[in-house]
């Protein structure tokens, strides 16, 4: 029987808006033990995803501040979602397709949910969508130049 995502995502998502600071952003990370955020709006509206690695090749390694807002590090450019009532085969094929390890589920513009690779990987019935997800997403990149 095919699950929905709003029967496997962590529904408890920890946001940060995109006039806050990267320090803030790590501080979070840190404090939850969590390695990314949805970015929001001031009316709540998902606009962007910020990753620890945002955070480390995009401010740290260029000697950047700690006080560097976080709409000038994360990623915004077409955000991938899913919605609460996608089919999860549905997600895995979208997270391989994008090569993305984390998902947000969005209804009506605000963010309900997230679903990672590993929440796919526990079901036992979807490990095999998290493999080949993972497998599409792990594909290996040359160093940047």
């Amino acid at each position: 029987m095919a699950r929905n995502l709003n029967e496997i995502m962590t529904s408890d998502v920890v946001t940060i808006k995109e006039s806050q600071t990267v320090q803030e952003a790590a501080a979070l990370m840190s404090e939850y033990n969590i390695g990314s955020l949805p970015v929001i709006n001031n009316n709540g509206e998902i606009v962007g995803i910020i990753t620890d690695r945002d955070i480390t090749l995009r401010t740290t390694a260029q000697g950047e501040h700690p006080q560097t807002l976080v709409s000038e590090v994360m990623t915004a450019q077409q955000i991938v979602s899913g919605t609460p009532n996608m089919d999860v085969h549905e997600a895995a094929d979208l997270m391989a397709k994008h090569q993305i390890r984390r998902l947000p589920v969005v209804e009506n513009g605000q963010i309900v949910g997230m679903v990672a690779l590993g929440d796919l990987a526990t079901e036992n019935i979807y490990a095999n969508e998290a493999g080949e997800a993972l497998q599409s997403i792990s594909t290996p990149s040359a160093p940047q130049q």
